[in-house]
C-alpha cells in the first residue's frame, strides 16, 4: 500500500493533468483521501470526484481511455453538473496524453495501419458490435426513419425528424437521378435512404449491410412500404458484392459507412466503387471527417464503440480518389451539423434513459451518455466534420454548374419525381444516362 506521501503525489500530478487540459471554469477535484483542490480561479462549476485509488493512477497514465471507463464503471463522478458539463470544460482546453498515451501518440502512424486493417471478417465483427443493438434501443434517440448519421440543418429551429428528411432530400438531388436508374447504397443501415430514393425518385434501389439486425429491419420496412419491388437488400460486404457487379450501377451512395472502412482499405473500396459504376455513373459519399491534419482514433471510442473505425482527413481520401481513377465532381463540408444532431439525440435518449436501462443496464446507459457527449464536442470543439464527396468516372457525368442541386432540392421538396439533368435547365456536357430513354 502507498503511504500518504506517494498518494499526495498521485494527487498534485492529476491537478497539473487537469489544469492542462481545462478550459474555462473552475474544477474542484476530489481525491479518494477527501483532500480538495481547485483546479483555475473563481468559484467551482464543478467538482469531480474519485471513488478508488486505482482511478488516480488510471488516469495518469491513459487518460483517453481510462477516463471514459471510470466514468462507465462509477468509479469517478460529476457533481455540480453532468459528464456532458465535465467533458465540454475539459475538451476546450489543450489535448492531454499520459505516458502511456503519449508512446502510443509517437506510435500512432504504425498501430493506425493495424487498428484500422479491416478485412472482411473483421469488418463483420466490428459492425456487429455497434449496429447488432436492438431497434428499439435505436428507436429511443433517432428520428422517425431511423438515420444514424448526420442531419442537414438547412434552416435554424429545424427539429430532428426535418433535419434528417432534408439531409436526404440533399444527397438525392447531389445523384442526379431519373426514374428506374439502378442505384446501389453502400452500408445501408435500416434501409432508409434506399426507400426514400425509391420513393420519391423512381429509381431502383440495392443496398448492402453488414448488420444482421439491420437487414432484418430494412428487408420488412420494404416490404411494409410496398416497395420491395423497386428495392432489394443483400447482407454483403462491398468487396464481395464488387466482384459480381460490374458497371452495374447508374449511381452509387453511402452513407455513414466510409468512417470503417480504415485508411488501408480506401484503395480498394474506390477501385470497388469505380468498378461497379457504369461509364456515366455518380457516386456520392457522406462521411465522418477531421478539418486538420491526420490523426488517431481516440482509444475509448475504438474500444467500446466503433472497433476498426477512424475520421480521416480529406488529405487521405482525396488522393485515393484520384489514384483511382475516378474524378471529384463536388466536394462540401458540413462544420457543425453533426453537434447539432448529437445535440438532439443526446437530449432524447437523456429522456428515455429508463428505457434504455431496462434494456440493458446502467453501465450500458453511462457508456452511452459518454460516447454522445464526448462526440458533439469534438464536432463543437476539436475539429471533426462531415463531408460529402461526389466522384464520376467521367468529367461531363454531372452540370457544369452546381444550380442543379438548388433545384433538384426544391423538386424534392415538393414531392416531385425524375430529377435529373433537365432540372431547371442546367447545362451539361453530355447528357446523362437515362435508363427509360435506353430502352
Amino acid at each position: 500500500m502507498l503511504d500518504s506521501a506517494p498518494r499526495k503525489e498521485f494527487g498534485m500530478l492529476l491537478v497539473r493533468l487537469l489544469a492542462a487540459a481545462k478550459g474555462d471554469g473552475t474544477l474542484n477535484l476530489v481525491t479518494v483521501d477527501g483532500e480538495h483542490h481547485r483546479i483555475g480561479s473563481g468559484p467551482p462549476k464543478l467538482t469531480l470526484r474519485l471513488h478508488d485509488r486505482a482511478v488516480e493512477r488510471d488516469l495518469l497514465i491513459n487518460p483517453r481511455l481510462r477516463f471514459g471507463e471510470a466514468y462507465m464503471d462509477g468509479r469517478l463522478s460529476i457533481e455540480g453538473g453532468t459528464i456532458y458539463d465535465l467533458l465540454s470544460m475539459l475538451m476546450s482546453g489543450s489535448e492531454v496524453q499520459g505516458a502511456l498515451g503519449r508512446a502510443v501518440e509517437a506510435l500512432s502512424p504504425i498501430l493506425r495501419r493495424a487498428q484500422q486493417y479491416n478485412p472482411m471478417r473483421r469488418s463483420r465483427q466490428n459492425v456487429e458490435h455497434h449496429y447488432n443493438l436492438s431497434r428499439e434501443f435505436y428507436e429511443l434517440f433517432l428520428d422517425r426513419d431511423m438515420q444514424y448519421s448526420c442531419a442537414y440543418f438547412s434552416e435554424p429551429g429545424m427539429s430532428l425528424d426535418d433535419a434528417q428528411e432534408a439531409k436526404k432530400r440533399h444527397i438525392a438531388a447531389k445523384l442526379l437521378l431519373v426514374p428506374g436508374m439502378r442505384v446501389l447504397d453502400i452500408g445501408c443501415g435500416w434501409g432508409g435512404m434506399a426507400l426514400y430514393l425509391a420513393r420519391h425518385t423512381g429509381a431502383r434501389v440495392t443496398g448492402i449491410t453488414l448488420s444482421s439486425e439491420q437487414f432484418e429491419v430494412a428487408k420488412r420496412r420494404a416490404e411494409e412500404t410496398g416497395l420491395s419491388d423497386r428495392v432489394t437488400f443483400e447482407l454483403r460486404d462491398y468487396r464481395e458484392f464488387a466482384g459480381t457487379h460490374p458497371a452495374a450501377f447508374d449511381r452509387i451512395v453511402s452513407v455513414g459507412m466510409f468512417e470503417h472502412v480504415g485508411v488501408p482499405q480506401y484503395r480498394t473500396y474506390f477501385d470497388a466503387v469505380r468498378g461497379m459504376l457504369n461509364e456515366d455513373g455518380v457516386a456520392l459519399i457522406h462521411s465522418i471527417g477531421r478539418l486538420k491534419e491526420p490523426g488517431a482514433t481516440n482509444p475509448w471510442i475504438r474500444k467500446y464503440i466503433f472497433p476498426g473505425g477512424y475520421s480521416p482527413a480529406l488529405s487521405e481520401v482525396l488522393p485515393v480518389i484520384e489514384r483511382s481513377g475516378l474524378f471529384t465532381t463536388d466536394l462540401e463540408v458540413l462544420r457543425l451539423h453533426y453537434a447539432e444532431t448529437l445535440r438532439h439525440w443526446r437530449s432524447r435518449f437523456d429522456a428515455r434513459r429508463d428505457e434504455a436501462k431496462a434494456l440493458y443496464d446502467e453501465r450500458f446507459c453511462r457508456m452511452w451518455e459518454f460516447y454522445l457527449a464526448g462526440a458533439e464536442l469534438s464536432f463543437l470543439l476539436q475539429g471533426h466534420m462531415v463531408f460529402q464527396v461526389q466522384v464520376a468516372r467521367n468529367l461531363g457525368a454531372v452540370p457544369l454548374t452546381r444550380d442543379y442541386m438548388v433545384n433538384a432540392e426544391r423538386h424534392l421538396a415538393k414531392g416531385s419525381a425524375g430529377i435529373g439533368a433537365s432540372v431547371g435547365g442546367v447545362p451539361m456536357l453530355r447528357p446523362a444516362h437515362s435508363p427509360e430513354s435506353a430502352n
